[in-house]
C-alpha cells in the first residue's frame, strides 16, 4: 500500500473514533435517523421493548392483511368464479374476526399498562427537581438543596466545538447517575412540555398545576438532549432541554460550587415588599 493511501486510512479512522466518542458521549437526534434514540433508564428500556413489541405485532398484521388480499383477489376473480357465491354468513368466520383480536389486544394491553404504572410510581425519590416553563426557557429548582436557575439556548456565536446548535444551553440540568430523581413539572405562562427523547419522559407544564414524572438516568457521565414539544409561541424552538449525568462524586463537587452560584436566597418578605415600594 502506498503511503497516501495509508495516511488516509489513518485518518479516516481518527475521524471516526471521534464521531463514535462522541456519539457515546450524548444522546441527541442524528442525521438521517430512523429508529428511536438509544435508551438510557430503565422507563425508556421499558418503552422500547414495548415498541419494538408492538412493530413486530403490527407487521404481522399487516402482513396477513396484505396476503388475504391477494388471495382473494386471485381465489375469486371473475374467471375462476363465473357464478358468484350467494353466501352471506360464516359463523366460523364471524367469531374468529371477533376473538384474534380480542387476543391481540389483550397482548398489548398488559404490558402498555404494566408500563404505565410504572412510570406512575414516583414514590421513593432520591432527590426532587422542580422544571418551570416559561417563554422561552426553563427553570430548574433543587428542592432539597436550595439552589434554582434559568438555562437558556445558546447563540451560534457562543457555541463551543461538540456542542449541538439549538440543542445546547447555558447551564444545564446537572444530575446524579443512578438515581431516581421525582421532577414536578408546571410552568408560569403558557402550556410547554418537557420532553426528552433518550430517557422517556414527556409532560406537559401547565400554569397553576404541578405534573409528576421520574427518571433514574444510567450509570455514566453523558448529556441528554430534549426540546419543548409543544407549540407555546415565536420562540417555542428555541427552548431545549439538556440533562447532563454525572457520577456521584463528581455531581457532589458540582452541587457545592452550584450553591455558591446559585444558591437561593431566604430574604424576609417585609424587604420584598419595601423593594417593590
Amino acid at each position: 500500500m502506498s503511503a497516501n493511501f495509508m495516511r488516509y486510512l489513518s485518518s479516516g479512522a481518527f475521524i471516526l473514533g471521534i464521531l463514535a466518542a462522541s456519539v457515546a458521549g450524548a444522546a441527541q437526534p442524528e442525521p438521517w435517523q430512523i429508529g428511536l434514540q438509544e435508551p438510557a433508564g430503565s422507563i425508556a428500556q421499558k418503552a422500547t421493548d414495548l415498541h419494538n413489541l408492538l412493530l413486530i405485532i403490527i407487521s404481522l398484521i399487516s402482513v396477513f392483511v396484505l396476503a388475504l388480499l391477494v388471495y382473494v383477489g386471485w381465489r375469486f376473480r371473475r374467471d375462476a368464479n363465473p357464478t358468484p357465491s350467494k353466501t352471506t354468513h360464516n359463523t366460523t368466520i364471524e367469531i374468529l374476526w371477533t376473538v384474534i383480536p380480542v387476543l391481540i389486544l389483550v397482548v398489548i394491553a398488559v404490558p402498555s399498562f404494566r408500563l404505565l404504572y410504572y412510570m406512575d410510581e414516583t414514590k421513593n425519590a432520591e432527590m426532587v427537581i422542580k422544571v418551570t416553563g416559561n417563554q422561552w426557557y426553563w427553570n430548574y429548582e433543587y428542592m432539597d438543596d436550595q439552589i434554582a436557575f434559568d438555562s437558556y439556548m445558546l447563540k451560534d456565536d457562543e457555541l463551543q466545538p461538540g456542542q449541538p446548535r439549538l440543542l445546547s444551553v447555558d447551564n444545564p440540568l446537572v444530575v446524579p447517575a443512578n438515581t431516581k430523581i421525582k421532577m414536578l413539572v408546571t410552568a408560569n405562562d403558557v402550556m410547554h412540555s418537557f420532553f426528552v427523547p433518550s430517557l422517556a419522559v414527556q409532560t406537559y407544564a401547565f400554569i397553576g398545576r404541578v405534573n409528576e414524572v421520574w427518571i433514574d438516568v444510567p450509570e455514566g457521565e453523558k448529556t441528554y438532549y430534549g426540546q419543548c414539544n409543544q407549540i407555546c409561541g415565536v420562540n417555542h424552538s428555541f427552548m431545549p432541554i439538556v440533562v447532563k449525568a454525572m457520577a456521584k462524586k463528581e455531581y457532589q463537587a458540582w452541587l457545592a460550587d452550584a450553591k455558591q452560584e446559585f444558591a437561593i436566597l431566604d430574604v424576609p418578605l417585609s424587604i420584598q415588599l419595601a423593594a417593590v415600594n
